[in-house]
Parts: structure tokens; C-alpha cells; sequence
């Protein structure tokens, strides 16, 4: 195994904080960085990026959110001497052109792709933990979860499980070098439905409410988040209903030898915590 280490942006961000604690019981030095970490990285000042970089084996990628710095991070990674690239993208970010979601990711894929380092690109559905970390916690908090995705399902995927595959694919050199891996959980789900789990097993009376895509953004806005960005969140739901999104794939037990882990378990665990406890 290599004494190199491993270069984990976003270290402590939604994926980069489970990844380096299983790089590290691996035994994989992992340099972990980010705006707050004691590696100092920021995408939109490349000053700190030569140190980030030196001495690197592996770099798990999560580009920013607007296009152009990968590019330029990817020209510095070959220089640096880095072998290989993991990027965290998008589940069928080849099918998103024209929605006005995720030019940021597709800009990254470009770039990492274009690299003469061994790279693999991970293209995760949306988080069963968006239920309970972000996006959807307080709504769940206050009884009602309104968002305008429809009745088409998502076979949205458990963090803990793209956090497995992207440790994998960090530490087993030479087999994933050109892939990418579509991961998703077993099986589809509305949000209606995903709702209903969660309210059966907090014994909670939580509903889920379908809003327009011009309503949810306004109040995306109205909770202070920037109008371009909730632009491009809304644009994510349109994608849920069209359909684009709603296969299940086998990424995760390509890489993992398993089946991912279900939607029930996440809650399970999730309620027992108390999570959703009001």
C-alpha cells in the first residue's frame, strides 16, 4: 500500500466526512481539506492548492458550484504527480442538458475526464439523508414536506453506501480507472412515499404536499437561499418528474459485492436516533 496520501476535498462536507474515516481505518493517510480543515482548500483561490496537492497518491473531487476550476485543478493535480481521480458527479448527468441543473458537475466530469491520471467518476441519486441532514429536516420538523417532484420516483441511494464506494475505489488502484459507477438504492420511491415511512415509524403525523416548481423556488428564496441556486435545485425536481432519474442501477453492488441499503434501515436508524423528533 502506498505511503502517499489521499486528498479529500470537502473533508468535512456531507460525503467527504464519512470518506475519511474509512480511508483512515484502511490505514490510507488521508490529507483531509476543505475552507474549515486544518489543509486549507477553497476552489476560488488556487494560492493553497500546490500545498493541498503535494505528495498526493489520490484526490476524491467535489467540484464547486459553478464551472471552470476543476480544469485548472486537474492541470495542477497531473503536475503534482497525483494518480488518480474520484469525482463526485451526478446520477445521469449525461441527460441533464437544457434542464438548467448541474452545469457545475458536468463541467467536472469534462475536465477529470480529459485528465492523464487514472480517474472514475461516482454518480450518486439524491441522499436518503437529505431527509434528515439538510434540504428536508426542518419541513419533516414542522409536519409538512412540500416539493415539486411529481409522482415519479427517485431510487434515492444512502450516503453511507456512495461513502463505501468511493473508499473502494480510492484504495484499489487499477480496477476503476475509466468507470462510471450510476449508484442508486434498491428500489424507487416517491417522496410521498418516502413521507409515509417516516411518519410510520416516528408514529408522527407528516404529510407531503406537491407545490409548483415557481412556488418551491420562491420559498427556497424566502429562506434565504441565493435565486440561482434555488434555480437549480428546483430544476432538479423537474428532472425527478420527467422521469429521468427514476431507474435503478448496479453500481453500488458492482463495486461493493452487495446490495445497497434500503430506505427502511435508513429510517430505522434514523428514528431510533431521534432524528425527526420534534
Amino acid at each position: 500500500m502506498t505511503t502517499r496520501p489521499t486528498l479529500v476535498l470537502g473533508a468535512t462536507g456531507k460525503t467527504g466526512r464519512r470518506i475519511v474515516p474509512r480511508l483512515r481505518l484502511r490505514g490510507v493517510p488521508v490529507r483531509a481539506a476543505s475552507r474549515t480543515a486544518a489543509v486549507p482548500f477553497d476552489w476560488y483561490d488556487p494560492t493553497g492548492w500546490e500545498a493541498a496537492l503535494a505528495d498526493v497518491e489520490a484526490v476524491y473531487v467535489v467540484a464547486p458550484t459553478t464551472p471552470g476550476p476543476v480544469g485548472t485543478f486537474v492541470d495542477r493535480a497531473e503536475t503534482a504527480g497525483v494518480r488518480r481521480l474520484v469525482l463526485l458527479s451526478g446520477r445521469s448527468a449525461d441527460d441533464w442538458a437544457g434542464s438548467g441543473f448541474g452545469d457545475d458537475m458536468r463541467d467536472a466530469e469534462d475536465a477529470v475526464r480529459a485528465s492523464s491520471s487514472e480517474w472514475t467518476v461516482l454518480r450518486p441519486t439524491n441522499f436518503f439523508q437529505n431527509f434528515s441532514e439538510e434540504a428536508h429536516l426542518a419541513p419533516l420538523l414542522a409536519g409538512d414536506l412540500a416539493l415539486p417532484a411529481g409522482t415519479l420516483t427517485d431510487p434515492m441511494v444512502d450516503i453511507d453506501d456512495l461513502a463505501d464506494v468511493a473508499t473502494r475505489v480510492l484504495t484499489e488502484p487499477g480496477q476503476h480507472g475509466g468507470r462510471t459507477y450510476e449508484l442508486t438504492g434498491p428500489r424507487p420511491l416517491t417522496y410521498r412515499e418516502a413521507v409515509d415511512i417516516i411518519a410510520r415509524a416516528t408514529d408522527r403525523a407528516i404529510t407531503y404536499s406537491e407545490v409548483s416548481p415557481e412556488h418551491y423556488t420562491a420559498s427556497l428564496v424566502g429562506q434565504g437561499v441565493d435565486e440561482d441556486v434555488a434555480r437549480a435545485v428546483t430544476a432538479m425536481y423537474t428532472l425527478i418528474e420527467r422521469g429521468v432519474l427514476a431507474a435503478t442501477t448496479n453500481g453500488v453492488r458492482e463495486v461493493l459485492g452487495r446490495a445497497p441499503r434500503t430506505f427502511e434501515d435508513y429510517v430505522a436508524r434514523e428514528a431510533a436516533a431521534g432524528t425527526w423528533r420534534r
